[in-house]
């Protein structure tokens, strides 16, 4: 998409809860806290919001609609969107966009999940898919990615664990973790093992939550929040079909995904300040920093060991603990990557903030399909 020809967007509030296990709650009654906390930020009665963009990946039917009628704004256009865990991170996408082109001033966008009523497990997948039907579920996929990896560039499980470390440190700062507490890397090894080489620390848990974000144009963004912060893109890929061999170690559609929108809006990851990323398994933040341009092929490891996606690093991936340590309520985690990178730069994150912070991305992709690297993949930029 041409940007030059959009309207500046800018995120004037931001919501969320913490990721746990909420049972007691309803799916409506997780979100409401996130929605309420991202209108009094924007500064905004529910009756201003002219549109909703909710996203959800098992929540049941038109949650946007029962979201909105218990926060006061039934009646107006309710985009609810299914996009796998990339649900809310697409109805972030497809909210800029109405926004960008004039159709709407102020919008509310959500991402909301229960998958505790899921009862446990990994994600369930479409049964009619061939790889699904043959075992094909989440772990296993990221397990042979790790496998591969290890073999091909002399990668070590520790040196995976070593993420989990990192994503547990992190999450240690923040109050809306799932998990509050640092590991090491002889407890991650030590934990259960799922899918080898990948143990129980290694893969992302699963719980429930929920975030919200009110956008509205730059021109009257001052006049609602605190500290507006511009969204400098957005982009939305699918998957392409590959039925025969694919590489498991390039994740195609994030590299094709982020050198898109890399060319559209002239920022390159040389210029990131901070990120959030899609580390569903600890394998998966390395295969990113290669493919978001954070380094080049085989060199992931050694940006890990250098400290440099760590707080207080070049770069840092994930303060907020990642999907790893804050949790992965699948429609609910896409938002909460952008509440934690409008945060960043708005200077409010306390322990885990990172120093300076101008230019932030979050990153999500939605698998699960057989012959794709992943389904979908959805990437913003956002700068002050």
């Amino acid at each position: 998409m041409n940007h030059a020809n959009l309207r500046p967007v800018s995120v004037i509030g931001t919501g969320m809860i913490r990721f746990g296990k909420h049972r007691d709650l309803t799916v409506p009654q997780l979100a409401q806290p996130a929605v309420r906390e991202a209108l009094r930020e924007a500064g905004l009665e529910p009756a201003r919001i002219q549109a909703i963009y909710a996203g959800t990946a098992t929540s049941g039917w038109m949650p946007g609609q029962r979201v909105a009628r218990d926060t006061g704004m039934s009646g107006i256009p309710v985009i609810n969107t299914e996009n796998a865990c990339s649900s809310s991170a697409t109805a972030f996408r497809e909210a800029w966009v109405a926004v960008a082109a004039g159709l709407y001033d102020y919008v509310l966008v959500f991402g909301v999940e229960q998958l505790t009523k899921l009862g446990g497990g990994t994600l369930p997948l479409d049964q009619d898919d061939i790889e699904v039907a043959n075992g094909m579920v989440m772990p296993a996929l990221y397990a042979m990615r790790a496998q591969r990896y290890l073999h091909d560039y002399g990668a070590s499980e520790a040196d995976l664990a070593s993420v989990a470390v990192k994503a547990r440190r992190h999450g240690a700062l923040n109050p809306d973790a799932q998990f509050r507490t640092e590991t090491t890397v002889e407890e991650v090894l030590a934990s259960r093992r799922i899918a080898d080489p990948l143990t129980l620390l290694q893969c992302c848990p699963t719980g429930d939550g929920a975030a919200a974000v009110v956008i509205c144009p730059t021109e009257v963004a001052a006049r609602h929040g605190e500290r507006p912060v511009r969204v400098l893109g957005s982009h939305l890929a699918s998957g392409r079909f590959l039925p025969g061999f694919r590489d498991m170690t390039i994740p195609e559609i994030t590299q094709r995904c982020s050198a898109e929108l890399y060319e559209d809006t002239g920022v390159g990851p040389e210029d990131l300040d901070v990120l959030e990323c899609h580390d569903a398994f600890t394998i998966a933040e390395l295969l990113y920093y290669e493919a978001l341009g954070l380094c080049g092929r085989g060199e992931a490891v050694s940006l890990l060991h250098s400290g440099a996606t760590s707080l207080g690093g070049r770069v840092p991936v994930n303060p907020s603990g990642g999907l790893l340590s804050k949790g992965h309520p699948v429609g609910a985690s896409g938002a909460a990557q952008i509440v934690e990178v409008v945060r960043q730069l708005q200077g409010r994150c306390g322990p885990r903030q990172v120093d300076g912070a101008k230019v932030g991305l979050t990153h999500v992709t939605g698998g699960g399909t057989s012959g794709f690297d992943h389904g979908a993949c959805a990437i913003h930029l956002f700068g002050v």
